[in-house]
């Protein structure tokens, strides 16, 4: 399985995504499932992929082959994020019917991205495209994205990211919601690769590898654990918690004693 992010906050991207891809018990892997296409100075894209291996690489190989052999159209020449979100599900569902006719079994070719980037003179954006090809755009409301195993780290992205929250907290809770992946699903896994990219840079961004024993994932992970045991140390107490109340089992009333 796979979990990879992408937060469209105001100051810039992040993105984040695991490395572990499975294919049974016997065959895990790391891959990484970040990609980066990069004008310095007219625009910058990265994309994440989730799904099956062979269609993500040959849909990377595709867009390389584009760029390189100047075909109409690729990355370098489409005018927007929409163009290129509508250029990227042309490219996956070819390659994904090209491997179905091939096989013989019923293999899921499937697969799924995130675009984000940056055209210079436009807003950096985020789309989602599904294998069908079709895609959604990041809410104002909730200014994230989510692709694979998403249902452990999003609780944490719902209460924290906004639009105005700023990028270093922002990369924290990415690695955050990354982080209570991995715990909660042994197929997520590091390596973890983190991207930051500051609106209007048109750069490649500060892009970071986590091994698994990292210390500083290490140290976010204890940390991350320590203010959970301590938010919920100072959480409300019940009533009957208070050593001058006495529950009356009866009724269950909460009956106060007079002290002394």
């Amino acid at each position: 399985m796979t979990y990879c992010l992408a937060i469209n906050v105001n100051d810039g991207l992040v993105l984040c995504t695991d490395s572990r891809t499975n294919a049974g018990t016997d065959n895990v892997s790391v891959y990484s499932k970040m990609h980066n296409f990069v004008w310095p100075g007219n625009r910058m894209f990265a994309l994440l992929s989730a799904g099956n291996l062979a269609t993500t690489q040959a849909v990377v190989k595709k867009i390389n082959g584009d760029i390189a052999g100047s075909m109409m159209p690729n990355l370098l020449t489409v005018s927007n994020m929409q163009e290129a979100a509508d250029y990227l599900g042309m490219i996956s569902t070819q390659v994904q019917k090209l491997h179905s006719t091939r096989d013989t079994g019923s293999t899921n070719f499937e697969a799924t991205f995130i675009l984000a980037g940056q055209i210079a003179g436009k807003s950096p954006e985020l789309f989602m495209v599904y294998p069908q090809g079709n895609y959604i755009h990041e809410s104002y409301e909730h200014p994230f994205l989510q692709i694979g195993e998403i249902k452990y780290g999003k609780p944490i992205l719902d209460r924290v990211i906004k639009r105005d929250v700023a990028l270093p907290p922002a990369a924290r809770c990415a690695l955050v919601s990354m982080n209570s992946t991995i715990r909660s699903n042994l197929t997520v896994g590091p390596p973890v690769e983190l991207l930051i990219y500051e609106r209007d840079s048109l750069n490649a961004g500060r892009r970071i590898y986590f091994s698994e024993d990292d210390p500083f994932a290490r140290q976010l992970s204890e940390r991350w654990n320590e203010g959970l045991m301590t938010a919920l140390q100072n959480l409300p107490r019940f009533d009957w918690e208070d050593h001058s109340q006495q529950i009356d089992s009866n009724s269950h009333r909460v009956v106060n004693f007079p002290s002394g």
